[in-house]
């Protein structure tokens, strides 16, 4: 199989890992005329990191094969689908290419698992080792690594890479034994949590490093040390499956929140079930709506940036299914109005952020801009928020909603149905 075909099989199989995100990348580039490549430069874009900068990879598998029979998964060893399997030197030498040609910033590489979990991960490594090594590749790298595989190839993977992830694959352990019976959920977390201590170390050494680092004076002749290694300087991330089975949206922000707490992830991911040939009988024959994975990226948001906690996105007193027709921050408003409406001139920064339709960047724009003079209805439209989702909710010094916030309606009247948009 010539290389071409190669590429078409494992680049399509790739589409179903959605991490591929680079934002925490250590800033490298090749000015100057060192190395190859570059973390910050601008390419066709495939993905955008959180910080709106926008990251083009080169996504493929190392391979398709799997000795894994994962209910879920196009590529398990019962699938019927083409196989195909790279080199080393050919995935090299495919992103040196990609490269050269201004269409990538960086690899992402997963891989079926072949032979044994250590000698799939040693091949990914070694990928990795020969771009940084042999080729002084310093574009991004993000390796799909694989719970079972031995500590230390998860130990020389994060030399390597700028980010790791481990896939949870589904939300709870139960579901993993039915749908994924070799896999095992605390082999899972055993790595998370080894990797978790590895990516600390390293930045507790750096920081050590710097609080100790030593000025010279001009005729010293103390050399300064050398920096202590990074290890996946983007940290770690997850993906998890929803729609496989019947885990409620509760659980799976418990899960969320429980690996953001416990292994300090940067990301967890969220990938909507896709029906896949042939499928087994346990699982459902559609897939659930693409906006349930929209809204629990939203829930997620709000537990990373927003200050909420998964128990009140998705109270025990409720159905435990995020609301698909108006999202998730605007559903916890409804439902504790007491806490409204919010005065922009007093109101704390934690407060702010749940006020629906202020981000982030606009409530630091309000606390910035009332620290000088008292904030006004008029104050809002220039900070082009939505005002009709924003004023039942918020009172200034100018503006109060009165009895908009009791309307029976309110709902109603901030969640419109879909209308058809016309092509003309």
């Amino acid at each position: 199989m010539n290389l071409q075909s190669k590429l078409a099989i494992l680049a399509d199989a790739a589409k179903y890992d959605a991490s591929c995100a680079s934002s925490g990348a250590a800033p490298r580039n090749s000015v100057g005329g060192r190395g190859m490549g570059s973390t910050e430069g601008m390419g066709i874009c495939h993905s955008y990191a959180p910080d709106g900068r926008c990251i083009s990879l080169l996504k493929i598998l190392l391979t398709n094969f799997c000795q894994y029979d994962c209910l879920y998964c196009v590529n398990r060893v019962t699938s019927n689908v083409p196989r195909a399997r790279f080199t080393v030197d050919e995935v090299v030498q495919l992103t040196l290419d990609f490269y050269r040609r201004n269409c990538i910033e960086g690899l992402f590489l997963s891989s079926g698992i072949i032979q044994s979990p250590d000698y799939t991960m040693e091949q990914v490594v070694e990928v990795a080792r020969v771009l940084r090594e042999e080729h002084d590749f310093r574009g991004y790298i993000h390796l799909k690594t694989i719970p079972d595989a031995s500590p230390e190839l998860m130990q020389r993977a994060g030399r390597y890479a700028d980010r790791l992830s481990i896939n949870i694959e589904l939300p709870t352990a139960e579901s993993l034994t039915a749908l994924a019976p070799e896999k095992n959920s605390a082999a899972i977390d055993r790595s998370m949590a080894r990797m978790a201590v590895h990516i600390s170390e390293s930045r507790a050494a750096r920081k050590e490093q710097a609080a100790q680092a030593i000025v010279s004076m001009p005729q010293s002749r103390t050399t300064r040390r050398a920096s202590a290694p990074l290890f996946a300087p983007g940290g770690q991330s997850t993906q998890m499956i929803v729609g496989a089975d019947a885990t409620d949206d509760r659980t799976i922000l418990a899960t969320s929140a429980r690996l953001y707490g416990v292994h300090r992830l940067r990301r967890v991911y969220y990938s909507a079930f896709s029906p896949i040939p042939d499928a087994a009988r346990a699982l459902p024959l559609a897939a659930p709506p693409t906006v349930r994975e929209h809204r629990l990226y939203q829930a997620d948001w709000l537990m990373r940036f927003y200050g909420f906690t998964h128990d009140e996105i998705v109270p025990s007193s409720q159905v435990g299914m995020l609301a698909l027709d108006m999202d998730p921050k605007l559903a916890w408003a409804l439902a504790h109005r007491e806490r409204f409406p919010v005065n922009l001139n007093t109101a704390p920064r934690e407060l702010l952020l749940r006020v629906p339709g202020f981000g982030v960047q606009t409530v630091e724009r309000l606390l910035a801009a009332r620290r000088v003079r008292r904030l006004r209805h008029a104050d809002l439209a220039r900070l082009h928020v939505p005002l009709k989702k924003v004023l039942p909710f918020v009172e200034a010094a100018d503006y109060r909603p009165g009895r908009a916030l009791d309307a029976a309606d309110l709902a109603a009247q901030l969640t419109p149905p879909p209308v058809q948009r016309s092509l003309f």
